[in-house]
């Protein structure tokens, strides 16, 4: 599980302040891998608890958007299962999709925080408060980070960042108690 360290207070504030949680999607909500069929079907795998984690999320009132350089159904469908309402798809300029975003949902860029893990990336990191990679990002990627999660891209690096900030932000609990009450419905 991602932690902070101690003096890291700093850090801890701009967690604090996240609003929107921001991320790449493949290689971040997948492990990268792209499976197609013959008949033009292109297959990714998601991992559930990043889709809780985010869940937890927007239960505790963050906004949600994911920022792909590829168009995907697969990618189209599994943002609706999560109620993903800004799906930002075939993206050259992430820099510049975030920006207009951010501007769009009136958000500072110390409220953003993103998760990328390759170079495509980068520019996304230019307008983020808060800037994390999942351990299966090149060392490049991982040392322009603030955070890199202990989980790979696709197996619970969305998770760890979700769980960080609502703990950074003292939501956690509250998040976990209403999606329970919500699953009790």
């Amino acid at each position: 599980m991602l932690e902070l360290q101690a003096g890291s207070d700093d850090l801890r504030a701009r967690l604090a302040a996240v609003r929107l949680l921001a991320m790449d999607v493949d290689g971040v909500l997948t492990d990268g891998g792209i499976m197609l069929a013959d008949d033009e079907v292109e297959l990714k795998r998601f991992h559930v608890v990043d889709g809780m984690g985010l869940r937890l999320a927007m239960l505790a009132g963050l906004t949600v958007a994911w920022v792909s350089g590829r168009e995907s159904v697969a990618v189209e469908r599994r943002a609706r299962e999560l109620d993903v309402v800004h799906l930002l798809q075939g993206v050259s300029n992430k820099e510049r999709a975030l920006a207009t975003l951010t501007a769009e949902l009136g958000v500072d860029r110390a409220a953003v925080a993103y998760i990328g893990d390759d170079w495509n990336d980068l520019p996304a990191f230019s307008v983020s408060g808060v800037r994390f990679a999942p351990a299966s990002a090149p060392a490049e990627i991982k040392g322009a980070v603030d955070m890199v999660t202990e989980c790979a891209g696709g197996q619970g690096a969305v998770r760890e960042v979700c769980d960080l900030l609502l703990r950074a932000q003292g939501k956690y609990h509250a998040a976990v108690e209403a999606y329970l009450q919500e699953a009790r419905r």
